[in-house]
């Protein structure tokens, strides 16, 4: 039930932030959004849904605003989908270190192996017979 209930929490915020709106609160050089066919500057105060595509070359940014107060800059040379471009970025970093294995109890003694078990039918080869 305790399970139910952190995953049903958890399905309400990741939602909101899939289905979020963005306000634009600044924006710096000609970032444009798509509409339809054409491209049509963005201005400050405008709303952008996550499926929004906007283009911003280099030089431009954005800054936009989650309907979670979320703040969010689009720098210059990106292109996408507000959701794409909006998504958090995960570094996943750390150490790899050798492992030491020469303390290791090797056992070698016991171990079958299918050529072991295949040494029983060496006489049934016909080739060996000739």
């Amino acid at each position: 039930m305790k399970k139910l209930v952190i995953f049903a929490v958890l399905l309400c915020v990741v939602s909101a932030f899939a289905f979020a709106d963005f306000t634009v609160t600044a924006v710096t050089g000609n970032v444009t959004r798509v509409s339809g066919s054409q491209n049509v500057s963005v201005r400050v105060g405008d709303t952008l849904a996550s499926d929004v595509v906007i283009n911003a070359p280099d030089g431009a940014s954005v800054v936009l605003r989650a309907a979670t107060g979320r703040i969010i800059t689009v720098t210059g040379a990106r292109n996408g989908t507000v959701a794409d471009l909006t998504r958090v970025a995960v570094n996943i970093t750390g150490n790899v270190s050798r492992t030491n294995t020469d303390a290791v109890n090797r056992q070698t003694t016991g171990s079958a192996t299918a050529s072991a078990r295949a040494s029983d039918a060496a006489g049934d080869d016909d080739i060996a017979a000739e």
